[in-house]
């Protein structure tokens, strides 16, 4: 008797403590209507909200090119609508989901998921290859674009984001870091950061390191993108970069995109782009091979107070201002040149 009642105590606690723990867990779930999946599955996913089955949606093709600092809601929505309503995923290599609740809610999703992919290994699984694959919109989030290109070049991730690019022809965007690695040439900060008076003084210094093809997106060839821009006073870096880039392949034209924090560059199918936001995004063309561009050297790029043509554009919520990245020959609204090292601007 004693043995059947002590099995009959034990099997109530049991049973009390399984019905708290699923009290518990509805709770949480109808609190945060947001599903985490465990990295067993190999995609490394750390949350999604909505439906964790794949649809297909119809898409169209976008970049969305984002200086970092708070978000622009009308980009992400820019986005969404390209993205039809489908699966959208948040790809990062540090951070947690803080995207998901606010993607979620800004429009209609069947979901909204993040991946934490922080190593070259976890970047190789084919798991996270076919999540990526399944995407309808992707959006790479702030962070290091050291470990963006450390840990993705050349891997499952890569591959798959190169697929969505060319054949699902999805939209894709950044912001910072996530804006950094879209660009054909990617300034990677392997080294650390260099800021513009370091890189006019040297456009050799060693802090300055770039990675090219890591993928390949339409209209942002033989370009290199920027962000934080007025905010960090960028410019003279970026006229730095594009210096040793023309500096060492001459024959080439090299165009810079340089996107202020709070601010969005939105190109749609055909190359145009609009400016969404509340500060400034920034349109250059290399226009000549620069005088003295040599390492332990100032630089010197002066070519007639024209050495690289300029526009810049104010951001607005309906994105009235655009450029043309399929025809960069509008006349500039200035010029920038450097002299004994110092950024100049031309008027």
């Amino acid at each position: 008797m004693y043995r059947t009642m002590k099995l009959s105590f034990h099997r109530i606690c049991w049973l009390n403590a399984l019905a708290f723990s699923a009290f518990q867990t509805a709770g949480c779930q109808e609190q945060s209507k947001e599903t985490v999946t465990q990295s067993t599955n190999q995609t490394y996913s750390i949350g999604l909200l909505g439906d964790k089955n794949d649809i297909t949606s119809t898409t169209s093709f976008g970049i969305v090119l984002m200086g970092g600092s708070t978000d622009v809601d009308e980009a992400m929505e820019w986005m969404i609508e390209k993205s039809g309503g489908g699966d959208f995923l948040i790809l990062r290599a540090s951070g947690s989901v803080g995207y998901n609740s606010y993607l979620y809610n800004l429009g209609e999703l069947n979901s909204v998921e993040t991946l934490l992919i922080d190593s070259k290994t976890k970047a190789q699984s084919e798991a996270v290859g076919k999540r990526i694959r399944e995407a309808e919109a992707v959006f790479i989030a702030g962070g290091d674009q050291a470990n963006y290109i450390n840990f993705w070049s050349d891997t499952e991730v890569s591959r798959a984001l190169q697929y969505l690019i060319s054949e699902k022809k999805i939209p894709i965007g950044g912001t910072s870091a996530g804006c950094a690695v879209l660009s054909q040439w990617i300034y990677d900060a392997k080294n650390g950061s260099v800021v513009s008076d370091e890189a006019l003084a040297n456009p050799f210094n060693s802090k300055i390191s770039f990675t090219n093809n890591f993928l390949s997106i339409p209209f942002l060839g033989n370009t290199l993108a920027d962000q934080h821009y007025a905010q960090r006073n960028r410019q003279g870096r970026q006229v730095a970069f594009l210096a040793r880039l023309k500096k060492e392949n001459p024959e080439e034209n090299f165009y810079g995109i340089g996107v202020d924090e709070k601010t969005a560059v939105c190109i749609d199918e055909n190359g145009l782009a609009k400016v969404l936001g509340t500060n400034k995004a920034y349109f250059m063309k290399t226009l000549s091979t620069p005088e003295v561009c040599l390492p332990n050297q100032p630089l010197q790029w002066f070519t007639n107070q024209q050495a690289l043509s300029v526009n810049v554009l104010n951001g607005t919520v309906e994105g009235i201002n655009t450029f043309s990245l399929a025809n960069w020959t509008i006349s500039a609204d200035e010029y920038w040149y450097v002299e004994n090292g110092v950024l100049k601007i031309n008027n």
